[in-house]
């Protein structure tokens, strides 16, 4: 190819219509992309968290889809004053500032109070060591209760006068009273007599030999010895 045909095409509309074309196409995409991406990610939109405690969880759930965020469940807690399924807590906190779509996450108030498994103390603890037990868990405990037993070891568990085991789940707004021994012995109680040891070869009924030694009877004259007669002469 001469250099004047390699010019005069250079020259050609035609090639830099194609140029031009191709630039415009480039910059449409780097455009669309910058602008998608921040539509699509709602770059620069804020929304404000509504405060939703003591909310019931149904209203907050409405109140949340209006402006367009979400709801998660993420514990249950229990307060004895307020509805079950109210909102104790919420994360993020009200006021924040957040994008379309963040999940806001609840504490919801509990229907029941909860429950704990009673420890294994019941005839296997002192009664320090139930109590401080006991207390370390949550568990309300009541005035002791003193049955007959040992001092200071505990024989039974009792909550609304009924007796427990170990395991057994008891609410936590529930009292324990502990039984605990007062070191007093029951008459019902069978004391076992052990028998003396015997010496080696004694047999079971033997009964030990020995004189019998008696007193003269003081209204008896006494007798005198008999005196010796000296031999008559030869």
């Amino acid at each position: 190819m001469k250099s004047s045909e390699f010019i005069r095409k250079f020259k050609s509309w035609y090639l830099w219509g194609n140029i031009m074309a191709m630039a415009a196409v480039v910059a449409g995409l780097l455009i669309g992309v910058r602008y998608g991406i921040d539509v699509y990610t709602h770059h620069g939109e804020a929304i404000a968290v509504p405060d939703l405690k003591h909310l019931k969880y149904a209203d907050a759930l409405h109140i949340l889809q209006d402006k367009r965020l979400e709801i998660a469940v993420s514990d249950t807690g229990y307060v004895k004053n307020l509805p079950p399924d109210c909102i104790l807590e919420q994360i993020p906190a009200a006021g924040s500032k957040v994008k379309a779509g963040h999940i806001i996450y609840v504490i919801i108030n509990s229907s029941h109070s909860p429950t704990l498994a009673l420890p294994d103390i019941i005839d296997n603890s002192s009664l320090r060591e139930a109590m401080a037990k006991l207390t370390a868990m949550g568990f309300i405990l009541g005035t002791p209760q003193m049955v007959t037993g040992e001092k200071d070891w505990v024989y039974g568990v009792t909550v609304r006068g009924r007796h427990v085991v170990a395991g057994e789940r008891i609410s936590t707004e529930d009292s324990l009273v502990i039984q605990v021994g007062n070191g007093m012995r029951s008459s019902e109680d069978d004391i076992d007599f052990i028998d003396p040891a015997r010496l080696p070869g004694e047999e079971e009924g033997d009964v030990d030999e020995f004189d019998v030694v008696t007193t003269p009877d003081p209204s008896e004259p006494a007798h005198k010895p008999e005196t010796p007669q000296k031999p008559s002469n030869p």
